[in-house]
Formats: structure tokens, C-alpha cells, sequence
């Protein structure tokens, strides 16, 4: 599970705007979409926040445009943004399009692969006109598309050997070598114009059609849950059996509308489609094609396509087939949360659709969960992190319009036992009536590294010295005690317990007794099985410039982390490191500090591993403390 806070200019809008998929249930098995725009202004250039986006577009090997925008704003200057997208982003690029006049004057633009001048008129230039090019211009436009032409030469061979055997390269031909250059991701075509004003928008948006890929160009792969989660290639074609991703949610007029992007087969209104995350079994009720906020209602819809369905009770990132296979396109393991927040409604009146709003957020991703804490009586929300977590309070503000108070953020850590010990309790209390009696007798010892389950109970008595029926009732006290250790509170991992003997009585014993009986051995056992406490500790991954990377370093080890992994990537430095989550606190912040607003960092939980001696200490004091205070 991946959560990246990408560092730039706080406060300012995005120099760039990606559409980026992050898989949020550990692997994620089916590539990003393609239609990637990165967004540039034409008087601020390429700043940071553009240079860290690049740098995830490029993991994820995403084919991408860019777009200058605002060339009708003082002092845009296009050429200056492309010369600085090749030598601070080692873009590929060169223009496909050249303004007609600039700031105030801005009217419109030259088409250099189709050697034609667009015009755009009406209040939100929605009237496009075209005309041939200004005779003013003709020989920048020649020199210009020269400069493209000989751009894309370099990365295609087709296109190369027309250019240098000099022969006259026609519109379609350009185009189809632009294409073929974009989606192999070694050229990045750049468009230019005005978004407010609707000017150059148009041409962009042909231009997402014509040299990005289609669905069918893209490699896509589903996990076989028969097999292990082993990877599946979908052909992406209507004949196969239907496989779709429900990857967005929303509330609607009419309930929950469910958005769905068919992978493969077809999906048509009436049919039964099975939900593999959840098992069930669910009717389309009604399909349909959305265009902004309108519906259109449709009957079928194919591979590649994107529809909404109403009435389907799912979560995000489920996945729905025709019942033939079964497979998934994110992996069905979610990680257990590591950090945790409380919160609640600042006011009273406003409970529910507080409610209403973390219920749809559970619904939406299986990591984010919500409980309630039974001493103090406060909702507590976990997740992956504390960026996690901020930006679901956030929304609970923007999207529910309910204020909430947020707490300190608590650090899921655990406890557990790291050597044998015995226990023999006997629980016996007379209240004249029918007493209590249950004595139970065993020992507790850790589990053996990499068992799968977190707690065992085994029984090893032989004969009835305690009756069957009680078995279950001093598993579940056991259970019980386990869920809060003395040390911090926090429940107990790792664990096996053994009762080995033990007594009861023919009228005072009951379940409730021996409940009670495994609750107070556990407690007078566990000082002596020498407890402590785990935390999460995470996998980080940083990239940085190099002229940063001692000060990152540094900061990395005053925070406790061991770096494990140290690479060159260009300019950039990549360092890998685990470091504990409770020392994590405000890092974003740290990092955007250190290295200028240039670095970035991904968080993934790694494992819980036991804290230093000094640490265990300070943590239990500070406990001992808060529960004296109460």
C-alpha cells in the first residue's frame, strides 16, 4: 500500500495535472490510464511541483502531452517552458502547435501537422474557426515544423528515412509517427492555448484521441484468485468473460451510483454479475453513460468503455465478473492499519451525516476503519498514514460540511511475549447464592517468526478435569485479555497459549467463571513472559536531488531509520529506508524544507518490530501517567 505526497509550491495550483492511478490494496495489478496531461504555465515554466509529477509519470511508465496554458496572460513566453521541459524534465518534446500573437493579443493557433491556423471566437471560445495560415507567419511556421519534424525523426525510424531522403511528409504521416513515438513514451508532444478562455482546448482534446492509446494498446493484467493471485493478461476485447473495476463511488440523487471501467467482455442492463471481493451475486438494475452531471441510459456497454450502474451495494476497488472467472485487478489482501486518529463532530446536530460520511468513506477503501473506543467512548478513524487519514477529515469538512476535532494521532503499536511462562489461577468467589469456581492451569509462550495466524490457543488436557463445554469460554477469555496488555494497552500479538490442566467444580463453575480465570492468569502471567512493545515500521522511498542527498540521509538517521538501499536515477537520488512510523510525525513538511520543495516520498507498513529499551520505557511511563490523570 502506497501513499505518496508529492513536495511543490504550498498554496499554488498545480503546474501539471495527472490522472494517476495508485493501487490501494498492496500490488496493483493493471497499469495506469494513459491519457496522462501535464499542465504547464506559460510564465511560471516548469517548477517543482512538475518535476515531481514527471517523476511518477515515469514510474508507472505512463505515455503522456503536455499542455502551456495562460498564453494570454503577461509575459508567457512557450518557447522558454519547452527549452526548460527538456532540460529540467529530459523531456523528448517539441511543439505541435504555434500561438498566433501572445498576452493581449493572443487570438489563436497554427497547427504544425496539419498546416492550418484555428481561431476560437464567442464569450468561451466554443466557436472554433479555421483558416490557412497568416502569411506573416509562414516562414516561422516552416521552421517550426521542421523542428518537429526532425524531433520525432529521431525516435522513428519510419518517419527518419522519409525525412532524410528529403521527400515531402504529408499530415497523416506526421501524425501516425507522433502516435507511434507517444505511445512507445519517447516523445512528448506539447499543445498550447488559453483553458479559461476555452482557447486551444479543442485541438488538446483531439489530440488525446489521436496520439494517445486506446484501451485495446494498453497491456492489462487481472490476479487469478483460483491461482494464487497469479497475473492474468486481458485481451481487452468484447468475446472474453466480463471482468470491470468499480473505482469510483458517489452519492446520488437516486443512492449510491457505482462508476465501473469494463476491462473485458460486456456488460449489458438485466444481467447477473458476480462481485468476487464480497461473493455476492447482484442484478444491473440500470446502466448508464455519463456526460459530466447528465445520464444517458444505455443497454450495453463493451470493453474499454467507462458506465455508472445504480443499486450496487460494493466498495472501491471491487472487482465484478460473469461468474465464469474469478479473477480481481487489485489483490485482495489489505494491510491492517498503523495509525489512528479520534474524532468527532464539533456539533451535536451535525452526528448524522457525520455517520453518513464514514460509512461511504469504509465503502470507498477497505484500508480507512472505523471503531469506537470503549473507554472513552470517541470515534476512532485509522488508516496507512497521516496523510491518509488528514485528507479523509478533510473531507469530511468539504464534502459533508461537518466541522470535527481532530485528536493527537496514536501509533498503532502491540505487544508481545518473548519467552515461556507459566500460569495456574484459580477464580473463586461466593455470593451466596451460586458461587463461581474455575481454575485453569498452562503456560503462554510466542509464536514461532512467520506463523499466519497472530494468536493460537491449544488445549493439551487429558481427561474432563475441566468439562468440553468449557473450552471455548477460557479461549475467549484469553482472547479477551490479550487485547489489551499492561504494558501500553495496546493488544497482544504473536501468542500461543497452552492450558494444560485445571479444576472445576460440579455446581459453581460456569462459563463466566472460567472467562474470568483466563483473564487473571493471562494478567499474572504475562509480567514474568518478559513483554514488549512493537511498532510499525515503515518502508520509505525517497527521491531527491543529489545536492540534497546528505542532509536527507542525516535527517533520516536522527529519525532512527536504517537506510537499506541507495541508487542513482538521472539527476535524482533514490533512497530506500525503514524507518519507525511514530518518528514520521510531520516529515512532508521536514522534506519540503530540505530539499526545496523537489523531493517526494512513498510510505508502505513493512512490519512491527520491538521498540529500544529507552523507547519501551518512555512509552509505558507516559501511559502509567495517563492512566493516573484519569
Amino acid at each position: 500500500m502506497k501513499y505518496t505526497r508529492s513536495e511543490g509550491e504550498m498554496g499554488s495550483e498545480p503546474k501539471w495535472t495527472p490522472w494517476i492511478w495508485r493501487g490501494r490494496r498492496g500490488l496493483q495489478s493493471s497499469p495506469p490510464p494513459p491519457t496522462v496531461l501535464g499542465a504547464a504555465i506559460s510564465v511560471g515554466g516548469v517548477q517543482s511541483q512538475s518535476i515531481t509529477v514527471d517523476r511518477q509519470m515515469r514510474r508507472y511508465e505512463v505515455p503522456r502531452v503536455a499542455f502551456i496554458n495562460k498564453l494570454d496572460r503577461m509575459g508567457a513566453d512557450p518557447w522558454k517552458v519547452l527549452n526548460q521541459a527538456r532540460s529540467k524534465l529530459r523531456h523528448h518534446s517539441a511543439a505541435l502547435q504555434v500561438p498566433i500573437g501572445l498576452e493581449d493579443d493572443f487570438k489563436g493557433l497554427v497547427d504544425l501537422v496539419q498546416q492550418k491556423a484555428y481561431y476560437f471566437h464567442g464569450s468561451s471560445g466554443e466557436k472554433v474557426v479555421i483558416e490557412e495560415i497568416p502569411a506573416d507567419m509562414e516562414n516561422f511556421v516552416a521552421e517550426k515544423r521542421r523542428e518537429l519534424i526532425e524531433a520525432v525523426s529521431e525516435v522513428d525510424d519510419k518517419l527518419a528515412e522519409a525525412f532524410l531522403n528529403d521527400e515531402p511528409i504529408s499530415p497523416s504521416e506526421l501524425e501516425e509517427a507522433v502516435r507511434r513515438a507517444t505511445i512507445a513514451r519517447k516523445f512528448v508532444p506539447v499543445f498550447m492555448g488559453s483553458a479559461f478562455k476555452n482557447k486551444g482546448v479543442q485541438p488538446l482534446l483531439n489530440g488525446v484521441l489521436s496520439y494517445l492509446p486506446c484501451p485495446t494498446e494498453v497491456s492489462n493484467y487481472a490476479l487469478d484468485q483460483t491461482k494464487n493471485e497469479e497475473k492474468v493478461t486481458l485481451s481487452g476485447t468484447p468475446n472474453g468473460p466480463l471482468v470491470a473495476l468499480a473505482f469510483k463511488l458517489e452519492e446520488g440523487r437516486f443512492g449510491q451510483l457505482t462508476y465501473l471501467r469494463i476491462y473485458e467482455g460486456v456488460i449489458r442492463k438485466g444481467d447477473f454479475i458476480h462481485n468476487i471481493n464480497t461473493g455476492k451475486k447482484i442484478k444491473v438494475p440500470r446502466l448508464v453513460r455519463m456526460h459530466s452531471d447528465e445520464m444517458e441510459d444505455i443497454q450495453e456497454a463493451h470493453a474499454g468503455q467507462i458506465v455508472a450502474v445504480f443499486g450496487v451495494d460494493c466498495a472501491s476497488g471491487d472487482t465484478f465478473t460473469d461468474g465464469s472467472v474469478k479473477y480481481t485487478m487489485t489483490s485482495m489482501n489489505v494491510p491492517e492499519p498503523v495509525m489512528s486518529l479520534a474524532v468527532q463532530p464539533v456539533s451535536k446536530d451535525s452526528g448524522g451525516q457525520f455517520s453518513k460520511a464514514l460509512n461511504r468513506f469504509q465503502r470507498e477503501d477497505p484500508t480507512f476503519r472505523v471503531g469506537l473506543d470503549a473507554e472513552s467512548g470517541q470515534t476512532i478513524i485509522s488508516g496507512m498514514g497521516e496523510l491518509h487519514l488528514d485528507i479523509y477529515v478533510e473531507r469530511i469538512r468539504r464534502e459533508y460540511k461537518v466541522d470535527a476535532t481532530v485528536g493527537k494521532p496514536r501509533v498503532n503499536f502491540r505487544e508481545t511475549v518473548t519467552q515461556r511462562a507459566e500460569f495456574d489461577y484459580l477464580h473463586k468467589k461466593q455470593t451466596g447464592g451460586q458461587g463461581q469456581y474455575g481454575r485453569v492451569t498452562g503456560y503462554v509462550e510466542p509464536l514461532p517468526p512467520g506463523s499466519p495466524t497472530k494468536f493460537e490457543f491449544e488445549n493439551m488436557i487429558v481427561g474432563q478435569v475441566i468439562p468440553s463445554n468449557f473450552i471455548p469460554a477460557i479461549e475467549k477469555g484469553f482472547k479477551e485479555a490479550a487485547n489489551s496488555g499492561s504494558l501500553i494497552g495496546h493488544p497482544v500479538e504473536n501468542l500461543r497459549v497452552v492450558l494444560t490442566d485445571g479444576a472445576s467444580h460440579a455446581v459453581d463453575s460456569s462459563e463466566l467463571a472460567f472467562k474470568l480465570a483466563s483473564i487473571y492468569a493471562f494478567r499474572q502471567c504475562y509480567g514474568a513472559a518478559r513483554p514488549v512493545i512493537l511498532e510499525p515500521v515503515m518502508l520509505v522511498e525517497l527521491k531527491v536531488p543529489t545536492e540534497f542527498q546528505g542532509t536527507v540521509a542525516g535527517d533520516i538517521n536522527k529519525r532512527k531509520g536504517v537506510i537499506v538501499g541507495n541508487d542513482q536515477d538521472g539527476d535524482d537520488s533514490v533512497i530506500t529506508a525503514n524507518v519507525p512510523l511514530n518518528n514520521m510525525f510531520g516529515y512532508s513538511t521536514a522534506l519540503r524544507s530540505m530539499t526545496q520543495g523537489k523531493g517526494e516520498f512513498t510510505m508502505e507498513y513493512k512490519e512491527h518490530s520491538p521498540v529500544s529499551n529507552d523507547v519501551q520505557m518512555q512509552l509505558v511511563n507516559t501511559y502509567k501517567g495517563t492512566k493516573a490523570a484519569e
